[in-house]
């Protein structure tokens, strides 16, 4: 299938049962609402998929089955969350193998690289497979930032296609439209800069918290593509206490808690992540509820 890089292209959850084991079912059952809302492509064992929780064959096993589901109708995507750069090179042939669409590549899990080292990470992925690539920048999260310059550098390889800036820095966008032109797509990885982002020319989201409000931020984005600001920021300001939960180091748990609070999902989660307890519990509910109880009234 050919890729078009723009739209809603949510990171969705893996889905599990209360031991821990995956809920494939649930999993599917979620990517068909997803679906009827409206997204543009799939990406399946981001962040918020538990990547690096999942064991190597149940991550196959896992895309395989969003394969299945989705059945032609979007691009499916994977995170590439490896620990080395062989192993990422294993993960995105195996990719292609099953009938992946394309692959959204981290840096090196746990490794700090260098400049350089990611770079060639980057590069040396690229050229082992024919996968179009989403590369993802989160420094905050990975602590391995990719520069403008550095994809200027990285512009020679054919297959790395987009961008997820999620650096925090709204600058970037400008940045990176000023360093490298348009040889990438944009979009934006941080829920609560998402109106911020697509007014300064990204072309799509790659979305969280719209797992559990998939509609709604349908919604939102439709309004700022079309330039209804007034319209979208109304959205905004009710959705921005919901998407703040995204931006938290606890962003899978309190996600999954939405998810199962609309009815789309389980709160369920794969140790070392826990779910959540006592006050804080309350707390994320409370903004959930809260979100529930004044989401605005769209057609479907």
């Amino acid at each position: 299938m050919s890729l078009t890089w723009k739209g809603v292209f949510p990171a969705v959850t893996t889905q599990m049962h209360a031991d821990g084991s995956i809920d494939f079912e649930a999993t599917s059952r979620h990517l068909e609402v997803l679906l009827d809302s409206g997204v543009t492509g799939i990406i399946m064992l981001g962040s918020l998929g538990e990547n690096t929780a999942l064991e190597a064959e149940e991550k196959r096993q896992v895309v395989k089955t969003a394969i299945e589901t989705v059945n032609g109708r979007v691009p499916v995507l994977s995170g590439v969350s490896e620990y080395t750069t062989a192993m990422a090179v294993r993960y995105a042939q195996d990719m292609e193998k099953i009938g992946a669409d394309g692959i959204m590549l981290l840096p090196a899990m746990v490794y700090k690289a260098f400049p350089e080292e990611t770079i060639a990470h980057f590069r040396t992925v690229a050229r082992n497979t024919s996968l179009p690539i989403l590369c993802y920048n989160n420094p905050i999260g990975y602590h391995v930032d990719i520069t403008p310059q550095m994809f200027e550098i990285l512009a020679e390889e054919p297959n790395l296609q987009a961008i997820k800036e999620s650096s925090g820095d709204t600058r970037r966008i400008t940045d990176l439209r000023n360093q490298v032109g348009n040889r990438y797509a944009l979009f934006t990885g941080l829920d609560d800069l998402i109106l911020e982002g697509l007014a300064l020319g990204a072309d799509g989201w790659v979305a969280g918290t719209g797992l559990a409000f998939p509609y709604e931020n349908q919604y939102l984005y439709d309004l700022c593509k079309a330039g209804e600001w007034e319209k979208a920021r109304e959205i905004y300001r009710w959705y921005m206490p919901l998407l703040h939960l995204d931006t938290h180091i606890k962003f899978i748990q309190y996600i999954k808690l939405a998810l199962q609070e609309v009815g789309l999902g389980k709160e369920w989660v794969r140790a070392p992540r826990l779910p959540l307890v006592g006050e804080e519990r309350e707390r994320i509910l409370k903004v959930i509820h809260t979100g529930i109880e004044n989401r605005p009234t769209i057609a479907k």
